[in-house]
């Protein structure tokens, strides 16, 4: 990772606790692995639960923003700065609207990565853009950088903030795709600092997923 300004912090904006059924990380060595990395403020997406966030924020006040990976009955939105959990499979509409209710931040994960099982198709989330916040443009996860390119073309055309994400299930991806950007406290000042924002991104390779498909079936078994 490279050097972060005076002023600056470096920021993780998607990643995973054992809160998530594909990963085996507890919130305190998750904690542990970003101090000693250098990353100043996380947000925790787990899928479809904020329980791993809510005990990580209590935690670590300062460095951890309440986040959740939403499954949606089309693909997955990110939201941010949340104080209630939005269940799955709901219509994104409706989700988008719990979202807004609460103040959150909304972005939308590896929106055209098409090996996931949740993706989405441009048109569906052309139709969503007016009510989103961000788009990940890049997705550490990803197999190749098309899906990644695909996802800033969208944002650009709709005028969206950009995120990126390591998407990290393991403690050795944390970090693979940060920000760099201005210190911010709440909603309103992230969305004014991502504007600026810098990348700092590298792809994990693909053997990644094996760890989470091994997360899946240890927690069958249990």
């Amino acid at each position: 990772m490279s050097e972060v300004s005076a002023g600056l912090v470096r920021v993780e904006l998607h990643m995973h606790t054992s809160a998530s059924p594909d990963s085996l990380v507890s919130v305190e060595k998750l904690l542990s692995n970003c101090r000693k990395k250098g990353i100043d403020r996380i947000a925790i997406t787990d899928h479809n639960v904020i329980q791993g966030a809510l005990k990580a924020k209590l935690l670590d006040p300062v460095r951890v923003i309440v986040g959740e990976e939403i499954a949606t009955t089309k693909g997955e939105l990110l939201g941010y700065f949340m104080s209630e959990w939005v269940p799955p499979n709901l219509k994104p509409e409706d989700a988008i609207g719990r979202l807004r209710t609460q103040g959150a931040v909304i972005s939308v994960a590896h929106p055209f990565d098409t090996t996931r099982r949740h993706h989405w198709t441009e048109e569906d989330l052309a139709a969503l853009a007016p009510h989103l916040d961000a788009i990940e443009t890049f997705n550490a996860r990803c197999f190749n950088d098309a899906p990644n390119h695909q996802a800033g073309v969208f944002a650009q055309k709709h005028n969206l903030l950009e995120t990126v994400g390591s998407d990290a299930h393991t403690i050795w991806e944390v970090g693979r795709a940060t920000l760099l950007m201005a210190d911010f406290q709440d909603a309103e000042t992230f969305r004014a600092a991502l504007k600026d924002a810098v990348k700092d991104t590298t792809f994990s390779p693909p053997f990644v997923h094996l760890f989470s498909r091994f997360a899946v079936s240890m927690k069958r078994l249990k």
